[in-house]
């Protein structure tokens, strides 16, 4: 397996796809003067599921098949990449369209629960229609057969700060990236929504021949429950955020034996759930 993907502009023939310029007039202590800045653009994007428009999020107008079939999983609306049979995007003046066509049962089960809900569909939690939907039954992982080293994660951070050419540029965005066992990063996403970040990167590992449990994902974002909930929907055993994961997130995380580390740093990081999955470097194991 090679690295690929790091570069999130690279499947588009124009870097416009992913940011703008705007003039701008910078001020400080000495006065003002003219300038330009790379702005991250924001789209909105819906998706439809055999016609029937389902939600609609702001993103990065970027890997939109990848994000389509992301979220189908991640929310439950598939359950493997077989059963989302075509996507066609289109862009239209409001924004972008996601036009997918989905197994017969699983269409079925999209209309009964357009029936249960009040209002329109969104992303995330947005569209249950009570608190027990927001938690779905996840099977708990079981631990690697070897411990990670310790060194993984650091690699992992490392490479993570180098390969955002979308946030270096605008410092508007958020990345999900899936590192192998040995803290490569193999394939990473850039969105302006961290969960659109995350939707994207399992999309992709949903089209490729690996095993989706012998590696783990690294996220510049918080780690939230809805973040932890989508990453084990893909069978990943590990997270490690950035920034700090919220009590539900680690909650989840436990009970579904997930590693789950944040305020990740490149040489420090805190490990909230499964310390076992980790072997610290200098361990005879």
């Amino acid at each position: 397996m090679h690295p690929a993907d790091y570069d999130p502009l690279s499947a588009h023939p124009e870097s416009a796809a992913g940011h703008s310029v705007a003039q701008v007039l910078r001020a400080d202590a000495a006065g003002a003067r003219a300038g330009q800045d790379a702005i991250a653009r924001e789209q909105a994007v819906a998706l439809e599921y055999n016609g029937i428009a389902h939600a609609a999020l702001l993103a990065s107008p970027l890997h939109i098949e990848e994000l389509a079939l992301g979220f189908s999983f991640t929310e439950g609306i598939i359950e493997s990449a077989d059963e989302l049979r075509d996507i066609t995007v289109r862009v239209t003046p409001e924004g972008v369209v996601a036009d997918m066509r989905i197994a017969a049962a699983r269409l079925h089960a999209l209309k009964l629960r357009h029936r249960k809900l009040a209002g329109s569909t969104g992303c995330g939690l947005c569209g249950v229609e009570s608190l027990a939907q927001i938690r779905r039954d996840l099977a708990p992982l079981s631990a690697p057969e070897r411990p990670w080293p310790a060194r993984a994660i650091e690699q992992a951070l490392g490479e993570l700060h180098r390969r955002q050419p979308l946030h270096n540029l605008t410092g508007a965005t958020h990345a999900a990236a899936w590192a192998d066992a040995q803290g490569q990063l193999i394939w990473l996403y850039e969105d302006v929504g961290r969960h659109n970040a995350l939707d994207k990167l399992i999309g992709r590992l949903l089209r490729e021949p690996v095993d989706r449990g012998l590696g783990f994902v690294v996220v510049s974002s918080r780690a939230s429950f809805e973040m932890v909930q989508k990453t084990h929907s893909a069978g990943i055993r590990a997270l490690v955020a950035v920034s700090a994961p919220t009590s539900m997130a680690i909650q989840l995380a436990d009970e579904a034996r997930m590693m789950l580390a944040g305020f990740a740093r490149e040489n420090r990081y805190t490990i909230y759930t499964h310390p076992e999955y980790l072997r610290l470097d200098g361990d005879a194991s």
